[in-house]
Parts: C-alpha cells; structure tokens; sequence
C-alpha cells in the first residue's frame, strides 16, 4: 500500500461516517496498540487462570472504540457495532452480579 492510498482511506473514513476524519482514523489507528496489548493480557490471563473480567472488556473497549465516537456523532453506524458494545455491557453487568453473589455467598458461610 503506498502513502495516497493509506491517505485516501482514512480520510474516507470520516465521508463515510459523517463525522471528522482525523479523529475518527486517530482513534481508529491510535486504539490498535492498545487492543493488541489486551489481548495479550487476556490471553496472559487465560493461562494463568485469573479473572478474564477487565482484559476482555478491555479489549472489547478498543476494539469499539472509533464506532462509539460515530454512535455520537456520526451517521451510518454499521448495526454490529451496537450489538457489540450491547453485548459488552451485558458481559460486564452478568460477571459484576456473579462476582458480587460470589462474595455475599462466602461472606454469608462465614
């Protein structure tokens, strides 16, 4: 890919979505490390048998994150989006409630 082609895309980005370009594709581009570093963690986490809670949503977090800017601000937002960050809160609420009756449970045994 050469460099008018790379500019070209992200500067569609925003002509697609209706919003800024340069803070879409910032976004866009600037969560990429940050994804690829949760995922480590989850997977970090996965074998050593710890709780997978933050990393995952974490990961879920960056992997949406240019498309909350577009839920917004934009137009056009494709539906998996919002079925993803749907289903990112109800991960969060379901192992938060999990957790939450975990501790009441052993605390009540005590």
């Amino acid at each position: 890919m050469n460099w008018q082609t790379f500019v070209d895309w992200f500067m569609g980005l925003g002509v697609k979505y209706n919003v800024n370009p340069i803070i879409f594709g910032s976004i866009y581009v600037g969560a990429i490390p940050f994804f690829s570093a949760s995922i480590a963690w989850l997977i970090r986490s996965l074998r050593n048998g710890k709780s997978i809670l933050l990393p995952t949503f974490l990961s879920g977090f960056f992997f949406v994150s240019a498309y909350l800017y577009l839920i917004v601000v934009g137009r056009n937002v494709p539906i998996w989006v919002y079925v993803f960050v749907v289903s990112l809160v109800v991960f969060g609420a379901v192992s938060t409630v999990k957790k939450v009756r975990g501790k009441l449970s052993a605390n009540a045994d005590r």
